[in-house]
Parts: structure tokens; sequence; C-alpha cells
């Protein structure tokens, strides 16, 4: 089952250092990334949100893509690919399977100039979801995890 970990560092490099952290023990099959956005405010207050594609949008859009290929059939299949691609994609972004928005927005304005943060909705070993985490200090402001999951990700942070 996926959890929600949002977490907050006091500089602007940490939330992006431990996403592709995570990528790579995604790459190992030791976690599974569903959605994952990071959020930089530089030190003038500028933000910069790198959201990653989540999973339902890539779905969304490769059904689409199918779906349009297989309706349109020998008429006009590079119109129906594109047609059904954009059109999967809307659907899988409306299923709302990623990070709420809402909330990024909420996080994004409490955030200090110079820090940043990372939204991760995914699943994976909690072992080495606590490897990766330990290397850095951040705060975590947002959980899914039960209590043990959330203390043994805050001990890692430490």
């Amino acid at each position: 089952m996926s959890q929600l970990i949002v977490v907050s560092f006091d500089d602007m490099e940490q939330a992006g250092q431990v996403l592709a952290a995570l990528k790579k023990q995604q790459s190992q099959g030791n976690v599974k990334i569903d959605d994952a956005a990071v959020i930089v405010k530089d030190e003038s207050g500028k933000v910069e949100v790198k959201n990653q594609v989540s999973s339902g949008t890539k779905w969304g859009a490769f059904g689409g893509g199918v779906l349009g290929v297989l309706l349109t059939g020998l008429f006009f299949p590079v119109a129906g690919l594109v047609a059904g691609v954009a059109a999967g994609a809307l659907i899988g972004k409306s299923l709302n399977l990623g990070v709420d928005k809402k909330f990024v927005e909420d996080v994004t304005e409490a955030l200090k100039p110079g820090n940043s943060a990372l939204f991760v909705i995914g699943s994976g070993n909690p072992a080495a979801v606590r490897a990766t985490f330990e290397p850095f200090k951040g705060t975590v402001l947002q959980t899914t995890l039960d209590t043990d999951g959330l203390n043994t990700l805050k001990d890692s942070l430490k």
C-alpha cells in the first residue's frame, strides 16, 4: 500500500538529493515511487516546483493512446493517437492519484526562503527507506505512515 511522506529541509538541495536517492532505491527494486514533487524556495522567496508525472497520468495517457488508435483505426491513426494520449492524460490526472495540489501550495507558502520540501507517494522496504533518509536532516510535515513508521522516519532524519 502506498504511503505519503512530506519532509522539509533547511536548505535548497536536500529534497532533490533525497528524491534522487529514492529513485536509485527504486531502480534496485527496494521502493516504488507513485508520485513525487520537490519544492524549492530560493533566498529571494521564488518558488520552483519540480513535479514528477504521477502514475495515473502516465497510465491514462498510455491507455488513451491505445484507445485513440483503436477508435480511429486506419482513417486517422496519428490524430487518433495524439487525441487519445491527451484525453487519457487528462482522465488519469482527474483521478487524483497524485499529491493534492492545495496541500502542496500550503507547504510552499510555509517554507522559509532557502528551504526545500519533498512530497513522495510510494511504498517499499522500510529498511531501504530508512537508509535512504538517514544521511539527511529534515522535518516530517505529513505522513500516512503508522506510528512506528513515523518514529523510524523521524529517527532517520536526525
